[in-house]
């Protein structure tokens, strides 16, 4: 495998934010649940499922 570095310029370059916000919707869905694999690939005990938050709020009536 041969190393590559890359110097960039520090000005005029593309944000990471901009350039997420330059993607459509489905693409950047897409590299969430990319990333979500690979870190599953890496991590096989790991359980899979959605983390469920519920907060009860009291409001001053007024």
């Amino acid at each position: 495998m041969e190393k590559t570095v890359r110097r960039l310029p520090l000005h005029g370059t593309q944000s990471d934010t901009e350039y997420w916000l330059s993607r459509s919707l489905e693409e950047r869905l897409a590299a969430v649940e990319h990333l979500r694999q690979e870190w599953l690939a890496f991590h096989p005990d790991a359980v899979q499922r959605l983390q469920r938050v519920c907060r009860t709020v009291k409001r001053a009536r007024g």
